[in-house]
C-alpha cells in the first residue's frame, strides 16, 4: 500500500477561500505540518489544487506494518 506525506511548505496567507479549505481538509494548519495520508484519487486531486503551497512525497507501507497483531 502507498502512503503520500504532504507537509505544507508556504503560508496559507494570500491565498484563496477555496485553498485554505483544501488544505484544512488535508488536516495542514501551521507551515512544516506533516500528515501521512492513503493515496487516493480525491486526495491526489486535493493534493495537485494546492501543489505549490506543499512538499510530497511517497512512502511505501507493508501490508503488515498495520500495528495490530493476529
Amino acid at each position: 500500500m502507498t502512503k503520500l506525506k504532504v507537509t505544507l511548505k508556504k503560508s496559507l496567507i494570500g491565498s484563496t477561500t477555496r485553498q485554505r479549505a483544501t488544505a484544512t481538509g488535508l488536516g495542514l494548519k501551521r507551515i512544516r505540518q506533516e500528515r501521512v495520508l492513503i493515496n487516493t484519487p480525491a486526495v491526489r486531486g486535493m493534493i495537485k489544487q494546492i501543489m505549490h503551497l506543499v512538499d510530497v512525497s511517497e512512502i511505501e507501507v507493508s501490508a503488515d506494518a498495520g500495528g495490530a497483531e493476529a
